[in-house]
């Protein structure tokens, strides 16, 4: 299989041998473009690129992308996205035959699971590309649930209020999972199951391969699916334990651009948020747009209709807005900036700029000084 890498510092935050797949080879027909569905951009970052950093914050030691669609656009993509430190290796699904068989070519890049000793065996997280909103929490506390419970699956579950075309979770006696079962097989009482399947998985490295081979690809796709092995492995006699998530936004996958829009909005609340939580005041957090690349100072005051993107950096007590649109500018600290269209403008500390004003790529604004109203430079 055709093979990727970039080789950095990586950090090892848990306490087995830590690593992850993330699926990423879909074509993603659903959402009517001919974008790869894991480039489609979510606060002005690549869905894939969100997923990315959330397995990198959780202490992930190595990932594997496993491209199909698209492979060229969505290496390059997200490698010249990926954060300082990662390591990425991209291994290529030649043919698209489900979510087992992508998993199983990820496993030509993984380690071998005999070179490690009892107690070794390394956990491998599985993500598909297209839920940008998992939190680097919740996969840390999936990795604690599967070492602590000693299984050899766990599986991130939510309960909704209506779970149409999601996997349903099916339980035993004892309360432990034994099975997955698709919407489209379900009877009439699984469909009454309200807890889903995320498809986030935890692993261990030495049940993967031999599970594998035993997924059939008898069904109405004829693709092998990587929800069979937990029936698989429960039929077996290993332990298949669930982390019932509390958020099930975070379990929002994007099929289509009407959930790409719904992810948007719930990705832009925790941007805000977090700013707001950094001492960044917004009279309005809902009529903002930050972008996930901006950087905003401390005591800086963003009024409504004010929309940030690229890699526009502003510096403290500054105050931008309203209706003030800035892409891949500077605003230096205590600038003021109203009614003004900028890219790839440096504004300097405390100048003053608008209203009416557009600012050209490479226009500077010097400190101190008072762009009027309906002056364009650049």
């Amino acid at each position: 299989m055709p093979v990727m890498s970039i080789k950095n510092e990586v950090l090892d935050l848990s306490s087995r041998p830590l690593f992850a797949t993330m699926l990423a080879a879909g074509e993603g027909t659903r959402m009517r473009s001919s974008r790869p569905k894991t480039l489609a951009r979510i606060c002005g970052k690549p869905m894939g690129a969100h997923v990315l950093e959330a397995l990198f914050a959780a202490g992930v030691q190595d990932t594997v992308v496993v491209v199909g669609h698209g492979a060229e656009r969505v290496r390059n993509s997200l490698s010249a996205m990926a954060s300082s430190g990662m390591e990425i290796h991209f291994v290529e699904q030649l043919q698209l035959l489900g979510t087992a068989d992508a998993l199983s070519v990820a496993l030509t890049v993984l380690p071998d699971a005999l070179t490690y000793g009892e107690g070794e065996t390394p956990v491998v997280l599985v993500v598909p590309g297209d839920t940008p909103l998992i939190t680097p929490q919740t996969l840390r506390e999936l990795v604690s649930t599967h070492i602590e419970s000693r299984a050899s699956a766990t599986l991130i579950t939510a309960v909704l209020e209506d779970p149409f075309g999601y996997g349903r979770i099916i339980r035993g006696k004892d309360g432990r999972v034994t099975n997955i079962v698709e919407e489209r097989d379900a009877d009439s009482e699984q469909r009454c199951i309200r807890e889903i399947n995320t498809g986030i998985y935890a692993f261990d490295l030495n049940v993967l391969a031999p599970t594998i081979r035993r997924i059939s690809a008898k069904n109405a796709q004829s693709e092998y699916y990587l929800t069979d092995s937990i029936s698989i492995l429960s039929e077996m006699g290993y332990l298949v334990s669930a982390l019932e998530i509390e958020d099930e936004v975070e379990a929002l996958g994007v099929n289509d651009q009407i959930q790409l829009a719904e992810a948007e909005k719930h990705f832009r609340r925790r941007i805000n948020r977090k700013w707001m939580s950094r001492g960044v005041t917004m009279v309005d957090p809902d009529a903002v747009y930050i972008a996930a690349t901006v950087e905003i100072g401390q005591d800086t005051t963003v009024w409504p209709g004010s929309h940030l993107a690229g890699n526009t950096q502003i510096g403290n007590s500054a105050e931008i807005g309203p209706e003030t649109r800035l892409i891949d500018c500077t605003v230096g600290d205590g600038a003021k900036v109203t009614r003004c269209e900028g890219t790839g403008a440096d504004i300097g500390a405390g100048a003053v700029v608008g209203p009416w004003v557009v600012l050209g790529n490479g226009a500077k604004v010097e400190p101190d000084t008072f762009t009027g109203s309906f002056k364009a430079l650049g």
